[in-house]
């Protein structure tokens, strides 16, 4: 009874409040994880001087810290008790600011003229402060906190959609605006400036920061998540995990996910600027890739999904995309934006799959919740979370190590062979990792339309009867 109390029968009904302040919360994530996901490899290779495949090793490594980080705080938020701010919500407001701050000391470009040995310290502290620890802190309860919100699956579903459109927005701002405002043309060639580097991801900073405090205004917790009394057991944890069709099948289809989405986005980094030689192309591809988002996936994905089942609507568009990825290939386009047609016809495919992803890690906890008779939406949560940093961990590792064996440093950029490979990876990674996530999703993942509805059910009932079983 003092859970429901906590939790505030008293509080409005769902509405355009939550979705509004659960969009921004992922607008703040964006603005530091887009930032790193696109253009910290290429900072560091181009503006401080180290090799892609370094930068590739550090961000892989940084992964067996999340190992640790990312389940740590899972059982941190599921142990913890609910205050007058909700479970999740509190957790927002605390580590925004931790988070922004460590993003913004990764691109410091005074430092470039420093020894080798700092330029390679600085970059291992700074990106371990903020990927494993501070953005682990705020990112893991903000994702949980679905559950709590809401727990009609439709709500959540529009949610999911919502939390699309805020990365979309940062997607938006980061992709068109900053190779706009960071990249000079120096003896014509179209190179990344330091200085510039630094301002963006200041400013970048501060708007994540608000960005996290509308969410955490915005959004209220309904729904009465107990504190769990369950302690952390490696062993059963791990059974657990492999037990879990649901959660593997989610899992690969993410890392593979990502290693397509921010491949491409990594490869466009380079592709753009060496390849086609126009920084121009770049953020107009940025640009329409999120407008056909907003405009196509966003307001059709919750309705498609609904009609047909979020895994079957994913399975289409993830191999629909692959096939746009392959005929680029065939076709070398020589005119960059051809290329970005082709970029912005794949990125619709891409674009509902990840639109109800989150929807989808929801419908695993459930899932989970039937079989077991337990909630843990933390601990879930922080391993789906751990699998994403995975898949973004081995983009970034795979595009510095390609960029190595093909060459690529700070003397051969502009070298025809190697910028014709540049073109070729930007299409062969992206292609075979959506049909990669087709396959998985299609013969792994078993959450099909009648079985999340299933599931719905049969939690719609234990609630009635007031048990978690």
């Amino acid at each position: 009874m003092e859970e429901k109390e906590t939790a505030g029968s008293d509080l409005p009904s769902f509405g355009m409040r939550d979705k509004l302040g659960y969009m921004f919360g992922d607008f703040g994530n964006d603005f530091t994880f887009l930032l790193s996901s696109g253009f910290m490899l290429k900072f560091y290779t181009d503006v401080m001087g180290i090799p892609g495949g370094v930068v590739g090793i550090l961000m892989m490594a940084a992964r067996f810290v999340d190992a640790v980080t990312d389940v740590t705080m899972g059982q941190i938020v599921d142990r913890s008790k609910p205050t007058k701010d909700g479970k999740f919500r509190p957790w927002i407001r605390r580590m925004c600011g931790p988070v922004a701050i460590s993003s913004f000391l990764i691109y410091q470009s005074g430092f470039a003229d420093m020894s080798y040995g700092f330029r390679l310290f600085w970059m291992v502290i700074t990106y371990i402060l903020w990927g494993s620890i501070f953005y682990t802190s705020i990112n893991i309860p903000y994702g949980s906190m679905v559950s709590a919100i809401s727990a009609d699956p439709e709500e959540r579903a529009s949610l999911s959609t919502w939390r699309t459109i805020g990365a979309t927005l940062a997607g938006l701002i980061i992709g068109t605006g900053t190779p706009i405002v960071a990249y000079v043309v120096v003896d014509g060639n179209t190179v990344l400036d330091g200085g510039r580097m630094t301002i963006i991801a200041g400013i970048f900073s501060v708007c994540a920061i608000i960005c996290y405090l509308l969410c955490f205004t915005l959004v209220r917790e309904r729904v009465p998540v107990p504190a769990s009394d369950r302690k952390i057991e490696p062993g059963k944890l791990v059974a657990g995990l492999l037990g879990n069709r649901a959660l593997l099948g989610i899992i690969a289809a993410a890392i593979l996910l990502l290693l397509a989405m921010l491949g491409m986005q990594g490869m466009a980094g380079y592709v753009f600027p060496n390849y086609y030689g126009s920084a121009e192309a770049q953020s107009l591809s940025s640009l329409l890739g999120s407008v056909v988002v907003l405009a196509v996936c966003a307001p059709f994905a919750a309705r498609l999904s609904a009609r047909f089942g979020k895994k079957e609507l994913s399975v289409a568009s993830c191999g629909a995309g692959a096939a746009v990825y392959a005929l680029c290939l065939f076709v070398r386009p020589q005119n960059p934006y051809v290329y970005v047609g082709f970029f912005v016809l794949a990125n619709i495919g891409i674009g509902f799959f990840n639109t109800i992803i989150w929807a989808m890690i929801t419908d695993v906890i459930d899932d989970a919740q039937v079989r077991n008779g337990v909630r843990e939406d933390g601990t879930i949560y922080s391993v789906y979370s751990f699998a994403r940093k995975v898949g973004q961990a081995f983009s970034s590792g795979m595009v510095g190590a390609l960029l190595s064996l093909i060459g690529y440093n700070q003397d051969t950029a502009f070298d025809p062979g190697v910028t014709l490979w540049i073109f070729r990876i930007s299409c062969i990674v992206p292609a075979v990792g959506l049909l990669a996530v087709a396959l998985v999703l299609a013969f792994v993942y078993p959450l099909d339309r009648s079985r999340v509805e299933e599931n719905t059910a049969i939690l719609e009932q234990r609630r009635g009867e007031g048990t978690s079983r």
